[in-house]
């Protein structure tokens, strides 16, 4: 089946998709199966603010199929890891493993921060964040063990640069930024590469956030391509892309060169008096990891 797709079929590979009921995760599942991959389609198929349930899943299942697909459904929740462990048993079990994750499920609970209580914070973190890591926890030995392994997490532009009314949405779509820069690092010897896509697409998710025409420009089928080409085998690893209307970003954690402060600069008055040096963009790097922005700071200290 995928065999004309060269280096980016999937034949012979076993994916998961979270919340692939609908909008995003529905185009990653029917893409990667085009491809060849055999998918199991995860969705608790919930109201977008993480209630009730419905069969969303076995229609997606029931889509790939019916174009010649291999595809299961599967109705565990993210926020429970138990339920994700089995999800990947029984994966492993029909197929043989799991070579693809895509963490895609989410909640919104908007509110601005003065009027959100805790419980609406929590649970959205839970979901996005703490969803994705026991997803990712459940399938990540089995990677190990096979020397191979390709995540993606969903983060967001809210989780990169912030948006009104969505402090609990935007802290755990950057804490999942964080969680791959982590993952990228601790998976390289294994040929495990773990990406991040920060998508805008009019999905049930925002149906109600963007005018008419917009929506239709920013249909999911065009972020489905970056995100399957970042769970591909030639796929790059940690990296943050941005995917919307057939746009697409790549957006980076940068450090400036800084100034090494000292005698009486050492101080908050200095800091003022040195801001523009400090934030003088010149020179930035992209740190490759934690240690790297030490090791900056131990330069400049040599250099004096």
């Amino acid at each position: 089946m995928s065999d004309s797709f060269g280096s980016f079929g999937f034949a012979g590979r076993v994916a998961i998709v979270t919340g692939a009921g609908g909008g995003l995760g529905r185009e990653y599942a029917l893409e990667l199966a085009r491809r060849g991959a055999k998918v199991v389609v995860n969705d608790l198929g919930a109201s977008r603010d993480g209630t009730g349930q419905s069969d969303a899943a076995l229609k997606v299942v029931e889509e790939i199929e019916a174009t010649g697909g291999e595809a299961i459904a599967n109705g565990g929740s993210v926020t429970d890891y138990d339920q994700m462990v089995e999800m990947v048993a029984r994966a492993s079990e029909k197929w043989g493993g799991v070579h693809i994750l895509i963490n895609n499920a989410g909640v919104l609970r908007d509110k601005s921060f003065a009027k959100m209580e805790p419980a609406d914070f929590n649970f959205v973190v839970d979901v996005h964040l703490n969803g994705s890591a026991n997803a990712t926890k459940a399938v990540w030995d089995g990677m190990r063990a096979q020397n191979y392994g390709r995540i993606l997490m969903t983060a967001s532009s809210t989780g990169l640069y912030g948006n009104f009314g969505q402090a609990n949405y935007g802290a755990a779509k950057l804490g999942l930024a964080g969680l791959t820069k982590t993952l990228a690092i601790e998976g390289a010897k294994n040929n495990i590469r773990v990406n991040t896509i920060a998508p805008t697409a009019g999905t049930r998710m925002t149906q109600d956030i963007f005018p008419e025409e917009a929506f239709k420009a920013f249909s999911p089928d065009k972020v489905a391509p970056g995100a399957v080409f970042l769970v591909s085998e030639d796929a790059p690893t940690n990296m943050i892309l941005g995917a919307g209307a057939g746009v697409f970003q790549a957006a980076y954690v940068t450090l400036t060169p800084g100034a090494l402060l000292s005698g009486d600069d050492l101080s908050v008055e200095g800091v003022a008096a040195n801001w523009a040096a400090i934030t003088d963009r010149n020179g930035e790097i992209v740190p490759q990891s934690g240690a790297d922005q030490a090791m900056t700071i131990l330069a400049k200290l040599q250099r004096g």
